[in-house]
């Protein structure tokens, strides 16, 4: 059986950067889960590659049918964003997967498709440099949100405490300090579970 490998850290922690460059890694032949979210789209993002982007219309669609497997909603400066997995045919156990999330969904991956199945891949950053990143890459939208960014940041020291993290047995995290030897470390784990 195949393995939902979970990438998850707060923001600008280097998850996207990391998920692209192990998805393009031929040797360990990974297929991305995209989510759904109905935030709005990043200037830098394209629909169907990070995320498929929809309106609340659509998501109710889904959540009617019974297509979701979890579903995180974040009051922001700027509303409620709701970001979700599907059960829209993109998952077949045979293969293996890997995915940004959170805490929240890795929790509710687990549950759905059993712990053996789902491995988390926790990134970590120090928070000078996260904010740092963050700032830069806020100021390249075309209307940065700074209050937003503000926002996650803050939510982001909630959502990945010790406790929380402890709570779902994530004991192990990996540095992103130095990109390379990151991403050759996450590499060669997975390898040695596929």
């Amino acid at each position: 059986m195949g393995k939902i490998f979970c990438l998850m850290g707060k923001s600008s922690s280097g998850k996207d950067t990391i998920f692209r460059e192990i998805k393009e890694d031929k040797n360990l032949g990974l297929l991305p889960i995209i989510g759904y979210t109905t935030r709005p789209k990043r200037t830098d993002e394209t629909n169907g590659v990070e995320y498929y982007f929809i309106d609340n219309n659509t998501l109710s669609g889904y959540r009617e049918c019974g297509k979701l497997i979890e579903e995180r909603v974040y009051n922001t400066v700027s509303g409620d964003w709701h970001y979700c997995t599907l059960d829209d045919g993109q998952i077949d156990l045979s293969k293996n997967y890997i995915l940004i999330t959170t805490l929240e969904s890795y929790n509710s991956l687990k549950a759905y498709f059993g712990e053996e199945y789902v491995v988390p891949f926790y990134i970590k950053v120090d928070d000078g440099i996260r904010l740092e990143r963050a700032l830069i890459r806020e100021m390249k939208q075309e209307n940065p949100n700074y209050d937003e960014l503000c926002r996650r940041f803050l939510a982001d020291s909630v959502d990945f405490s010790e406790e929380n993290l402890s709570k779902l047995g994530i004991k192990k995290s990996y540095s992103n300090y130095d990109l390379d030897k990151c991403i050759d470390k996450i590499k060669k784990e997975i390898l040695n579970l596929i």
